[in-house]
C-alpha cells in the first residue's frame, strides 16, 4: 500500500514515514501544501496524512480542490488546533477521518489500515479468496491452511491484488505500489514478484490479462 505523508514539521513527517514503512508501506511526503497537492494529484495513492496547517497553501484547501477534482483517495487529517469548527471544516472539505495532536502512531497505522479497507469493501481485516487468506494488518498469508512466507515487496502487490480482485492491475500500478515518487523504477520488477507469488501460493492464483496487467482468480486449493 502507497501512501502521501503532508506534514511541515520535518521531525513529525521523519516519524510518521519511518514508522510507515516498519508497517509495510510504500510512503511519500511533502512539507507543504503546494507540493502535497501536486503529488496528490498525479500519484496514485491507497490513503494520504494531511496537516492542516501548512505553508503556501492550507491542508483545506488542498483537500476541498482534490474533492472538485474528484480525487477521492481517503485523507486522515492532522491537526493541532483545537477548535472543533476547524475539525468540522476539515470534514465538511473531503476529510474521513481526522487525528488531533499529538498523537500515538499506532492509532494513526489502525485508522490508515480501517480506511483502506473501508475504502475497498471490506469491514473486516481478514480477506479469504478461494484457499488464500490474506490479514491486512498483520500481513500473515496462508495458502490451503499453510502459512507462507512473502518478503515485503511481494505482499504489498499481492495485498493490493486482494484488496481490488474484480480489478485488473496494471504494471504500472503495481510497480507504484513498491516506489516512492522519488526512487528509481525497475521495468522488470513487477514481473519478477508475480513469478515469486505464483511459487509461493501457486501458478493460477494471479491471472495475466495480455496487455493489460494481472488479476486475482477465484478457484479451489492452488496447483503449486
Amino acid at each position: 500500500m502507497k501512501l502521501l505523508v503532508i506534514e511541515d514539521e520535518l521531525a513529525l513527517q521523519h516519524q510518521i514515514r519511518r514508522e510507515l514503512i516498519k508497517e509495510g508501506f510504500t510512503v511519500d511526503q511533502a512539507d507543504n501544501g503546494e507540493d502535497g497537492q501536486f503529488l496528490g494529484e498525479t500519484e496514485r495513492y491507497d490513503a494520504i496524512v494531511l496537516d492542516l496547517t501548512l505553508p503556501t497553501k492550507d491542508g483545506t484547501s488542498v483537500l476541498k480542490e482534490w474533492r472538485d477534482a474528484d480525487i477521492r483517495t481517503p485523507v486522515i487529517i492532522l491537526t493541532a488546533r483545537s477548535r472543533w469548527q476547524d475539525r468540522v471544516a476539515g470534514l465538511n472539505a473531503g476529510g474521513d477521518d481526522y487525528l488531533a495532536k499529538p498523537f500515538r502512531i499506532e492509532e494513526l497505522v489502525a485508522r490508515l489500515q480501517a480506511l483502506i479497507r473501508r475504502s475497498a469493501g471490506l469491514a473486516a481485516p481478514q480477506i479469504e479468496l478461494g484457499d488464500i487468506s490474506l490479514n491486512t494488518e498483520s500481513g500473515r498469508v496462508y495458502c490451503c491452511g499453510n502459512a507462507v512466507d512473502l518478503t515485503g515487496n511481494e505482499l504489498k502487490l499481492l495485498k493490493a491484488m486482494m484488496l481490488r480482485p474484480d480489478k485488473v492491475h496494471s504494471k504500472s500500478e503495481l510497480s507504484e505500489k513498491i516506489y516512492g515518487y522519488f526512487e528509481e523504477r525497475d521495468s522488470n520488477t513487477v514481473e519478477v514478484y508475480v513469478a515469486q507469488l505464483r511459487q509461493k501460493i501457486g501458478r493460477y492464483f494471479i491471472q495475466t490479462i495480455r496487455g493489460r496487467g494481472y488479476t486475482i482468480r477465484h478457484h479451489a486449493c492452488p496447483d503449486r
